[in-house]
């Protein structure tokens, strides 16, 4: 759309400047031999050189497919600095998503070392309470017994 509109007005513009003016002279030589009448005709009319024509219309549309080529490459450029940053981001967070898995794994171990340390620890306490208990239970035989 853009290429019609700017051949349409170079095109105008340059029919606009062509234009042909012509001057005729006329001389009359009267009876007695003497030239007394000079007519001048001036005419306008225009003049449109396709030759030319063409031409310009071939270097606007020179001109528009290198802007038009220009905007794309930028378009390009910017679309793969888009997709290089998404790329990177993308394994910026797959990455963080593996840290976060690893550390919960190291958490969870810790937790289960922890459980299973608290399990042992909780039956060595029985175990003494126990033996506690049976020590009292026989001290309190023997006392009963005396």
């Amino acid at each position: 759309m853009k290429k019609q509109i700017l051949a349409a007005i170079a095109i105008s513009l340059f029919a606009v400047a062509c234009t042909k003016s012509t001057t005729k002279t006329e001389q009359v030589e009267n009876a007695d031999g003497t030239v007394t009448t000079t007519t001048t005709v001036s005419e306008t009319s225009p003049m449109v050189d396709s030759a030319k024509v063409n031409e310009a219309k071939e270097k606007v549309d020179a001109k528009l497919d290198q802007a038009g080529d220009k905007i794309d490459n930028a378009a390009q450029k910017a679309k793969d600095k888009i997709d290089a940053t998404a790329d990177k981001t993308k394994q910026d967070l797959n990455k963080a998503g593996q840290d976060i898995k690893n550390e919960a794994n190291k958490v969870g171990k810790d937790i289960k070392t922890g459980a299973q340390e608290a399990g042992k620890d909780a039956k060595d306490a029985a175990r003494k309470g126990a033996a506690k208990v049976e020590d009292a239970a026989k001290k309190l035989k023997e006392d009963l017994s005396k």
